[in-house]
């Protein structure tokens, strides 16, 4: 059960706005990354948020992946996303694509600060 959970909290993004609001084209683009970082996607969904008196509702994508999951949710009235990337390397290390398909992501939306971490996944030893 080893792995990789990269996470990043977005702030002050730059990218056109449609990339915070529109769940079905940031869904599209978020499967885009996952074929072009070599990983293999086995369901997705996408969900959008009512507006509220603060502003545009903001968006959800998830990526199920064989390898484990992409999730993004967006904060527009904040200009703000989160990022999780999670692949296990049981079989394979697929941490460099993690890594890839982060930065593809963080380079979508265009933060002017980007607070990213690694964790490593899977510490216990067999039972």
């Amino acid at each position: 059960m080893q792995g990789l959970h990269l996470t990043a909290d977005m702030s002050h993004c730059q990218c056109e706005f449609a990339w915070l609001t529109d769940a079905t084209r940031l869904l599209e683009r978020c499967v885009r990354e996952v074929h072009a970082a070599d990983l293999q996607v086995v369901n997705q969904l996408a969900h959008s948020f009512p507006e509220t008196e603060h502003g545009p509702g903001g968006v959800t994508a998830t990526v199920l992946l064989a390898e484990s999951h992409l999730c993004v949710h967006t904060w527009p009235e904040q200009a703000g996303v989160t990022v999780d990337v999670y692949v296990c390397n049981f079989g394979a290390d697929h941490s460099a694509k993690a890594h890839a398909l982060m930065d593809a992501l963080i380079a979508l939306f265009e933060p002017q600060k980007a607070l990213r971490q690694a964790l490593q996944r899977g510490g216990l030893a067999a039972a």
